[in-house]
């Protein structure tokens, strides 16, 4: 009975969607200056002393960058598991600026920074590369964007970097654009660190992204077109992917009509990346949920069950229109069963997921190894960058490679 209970409620919960946060934008030569999104980040309750880090991913999304597009849907749960595995286990935000040029879809279209990276990568999946043609696109615009359109901490000691990626240089003929020399300079007035990503060989967009490196006081990298990333399936990926995504029907969430709208956003770009994104991806997530970094991802705010059971909050304690409404006319004992029987299923869950990604890291740190290393890889030149800019902020990261 008590498992059929816990099929309901959960069943009831996720059946109800709305509209997915939208990415603002730009169409046209300047973006307007517009707030960020008016809901905060879904951010869980973390300890104080914890290291904080915040990466913008600047993103050229013509027709030519399909290959490292790409790549990013499949490497940004990778990446984000590199920046976990410091000592700190730090909370890790992200925001993406895409960009075009003048004449195309878009000019830019920005999604905010936050510890929500299920929203994020539901609006990464859907970028497709098109548009561009004419050479230079609006890096000079998206750089601004990224600099002065996202929430960036205001702590002096949060890792700020943006990574530039593209394959084209800057109009520097619009004469309505900032340059990028005057936003690298408000960059750094905000500890902003800026690295560049060239993508291909195209000979004019070499000294700008050199210069770009240079002015924002980060690295410079060149990869080929379609970015060198590490790309390996293992015999683990769909096991582990599977068993995410019960893990994820866990989730049960309380809390005012607003939390819950901001909590059914946060379902619906989950259930759209288990729907469309690959298994290898879905694996590389379940990796980063499993670390300290990535409970915020996992849980999101108001998830009662973890609340419940750490013995943050008192279930009596939470008014009954607040609960998730197949709960609101149990009585209180059945509540409890509930929550307790979930824990525990959640607890087992994550058991199986930690041993198989255990599993998962062995077998692809023996692949790499056989193909003779990964240091040209996009996955490495990310890792090292951050390895050295954050650790100038005290974060130590011990391995010599980064996930995969």
């Amino acid at each position: 009975m008590k498992s059929k209970l816990i099929a309901l409620a959960l069943f009831a919960f996720t059946a109800t969607t709305v509209a997915f946060f939208p990415a603002y934008q730009s169409v046209g030569g300047i973006t307007p200056v517009s707030p960020p999104p008016d809901d905060p980040p879904l951010i869980s309750p973390v300890a104080n002393d914890r290291s904080r880090i915040d990466v913008v991913f600047v993103l050229d999304t013509t027709g030519s960058m399909g290959g490292l597009i790409k790549a990013a849907k499949e490497k940004i749960w990778s990446i984000a598991t590199t920046m976990a595995s410091s000592q700190s286990a730090p909370e890790i935000r992200m925001g993406l600026v895409a960009y075009r040029d003048r004449g195309d879809a878009y000019v830019t279209r920005v999604v905010d920074l936050s510890s929500d990276l299920d929203s994020m990568y539901a609006t990464l999946m859907d970028f497709q590369a098109d548009g561009g043609g004419d050479g230079p696109e609006s890096v000079n615009q998206a750089l601004h964007d990224a600099v002065h359109k996202l929430s960036w901490s205001q702590d002096s000691g949060t890792y700020k970097a943006v990574f530039l990626v593209g394959d084209a240089p800057p109009h520097m003929d619009y004469q309505d654009d900032v340059k990028y020399p005057v936003t690298l300079s408000a960059a750094k007035e905000k500890g902003i660190v800026i690295n560049t990503i060239q993508c291909g060989q195209t000979g004019t967009t070499t000294p700008a992204w050199q210069q770009i490196a240079r002015l924002g006081e980060g690295h410079y990298f060149q990869v080929e077109q379609a970015g060198n990333a590490v790309a390996i399936a293992t015999p683990f990926d769909e096991k582990i992917a599977s068993l995410s995504e019960k893990l994820d029907d866990t989730r049960l969430y309380y809390g005012t009509r607003e939390d819950k709208e901001k909590q059914r956003r946060k379902m619906k770009a989950a259930d759209k990346l288990h729907a469309a994104s690959s298994v290898e991806s879905r694996a590389r997530r379940a990796a980063f949920n499993a670390s300290k970094s990535g409970a915020a991802n996992f849980l999101g705010e108001g998830e009662l069950v973890d609340e419940v059971s750490s013995g943050r909050i008192d279930l009596s304690s939470i008014d009954k229109d607040q609960l998730p409404e197949p709960l609101q006319a149990m009585a209180p004992e059945e509540q409890a069963a509930i929550i307790s029987e979930t824990a525990e299923r959640r607890d087992e869950l994550q058991r199986q997921i930690n041993e198989l990604t255990e599993d998962r890291s062995a077998y692809l740190e023996k692949k790499v190894e056989e193909a003779g290393g990964a240091r040209d890889s996009l996955d490495d030149k990310i890792y090292r960058a951050v390895r050295e800019q954050a650790g100038r902020l005290g974060m130590s990261y011990e391995a010599d490679t980064p996930a995969y």
